[in-house]
């Protein structure tokens, strides 16, 4: 009894601790974020930066204020966001089924090896124009960009994990006489689960990439475009703040999927 209680003291401090431990942690995180601001906006009201190209943190918070005021903002965030959760997806999908397909198919890995590891060296972003021309300048392709800068990369990352999956698991459910498909489904998938999640992470930055990228080539709505628009009429706050957005958008999506990697290993 007197043991039990000793652990569960243990475990109470160790509670204790971790949110101790989380609680200087986030409020280290809010110091930095406010000094940075607060330094990028005494600098620049004190000229020692040129506020016609850094701008400042007041004029941002102004110029997303008016936006939202008469609305616009809206109607390009909701088109970029759409863009990037549907690029999100499709690249993750898709790479985690390639992964799957590799790893059911020896042979055809072995084939399509040295294929991937040339697409993964190839920069992506190069081949945007060949996107757009096959796509056309839509919707569509810009989606593309967003699932097709990502999907590579899943498919390397998720099969890899597929691979050093123990053999011992699936020997063991072999004797038992389980198919391909049972020892994908019973052992290979689940010892995976935690590089799928963490590739759901990485693939939440290079989904914003991909889309924003393509609505610098082809687009007339979204934070994109308005990147490109504010160096074309030489308005640098525009371009701040839309970068400002997509920062915050990419955030809240990184958290969402930090949210489900907690909820799904609980």
């Amino acid at each position: 009894m007197n043991h039990q209680q000793t652990d569960n003291q243990r475990f109470e401090q160790y509670k204790k601790q971790a949110k101790k431990e989380k609680r200087s942690i986030l409020m280290w995180q809010v110091i930095i974020f406010i000094a940075f601001f607060s330094i990028w906006e005494i600098i620049s009201r004190l000229h020692w930066i040129d506020p016609l190209i850094f701008s400042s943190p007041t004029n941002i918070v102004q110029l997303l204020v008016d936006k939202m005021v008469d609305q616009t903002i809206f109607i390009h965030l909701q088109v970029t966001v759409l863009e990037t959760i549907i690029g999100f997806l499709l690249g993750t999908i898709l790479g985690i089924l390639l992964a799957s397909l590799l790893w059911w198919s020896p042979k055809l890995s072995r084939i399509s090896d040295p294929y991937l590891v040339i697409l993964n060296a190839m920069p992506k972003v190069a081949l945007g124009p060949i996107i757009i021309v096959a796509l056309g300048p839509g919707y569509a392709s810009i989606i593309a960009m967003g699932a097709f800068i990502s999907i590579i990369i899943t498919t390397i990352v998720v099969y890899t994990a597929f691979q050093n999956v123990d053999e011992n698991y699936l020997k063991v459910l072999a004797s038992f006489g389980a198919s391909r498909y049972q020892s994908f489904k019973e052992a290979v998938l689940p010892a995976s689960f935690t590089t799928i999640i963490s590739t759901f992470k990485v693939n939440v930055g290079l989904s914003w990439v991909g889309v924003i990228v393509g609505e610098f080539l082809v687009s007339q709505k979204g934070l994109g475009y308005l990147i490109i628009y504010g160096f074309q009429v030489f308005d640098f706050t525009l371009v701040l703040a839309s970068l400002l957005l997509i920062a915050i958008c990419a955030a809240i999506m990184y958290q969402l999927v930090e949210r489900l990697e907690r909820r799904l290993m609980n």
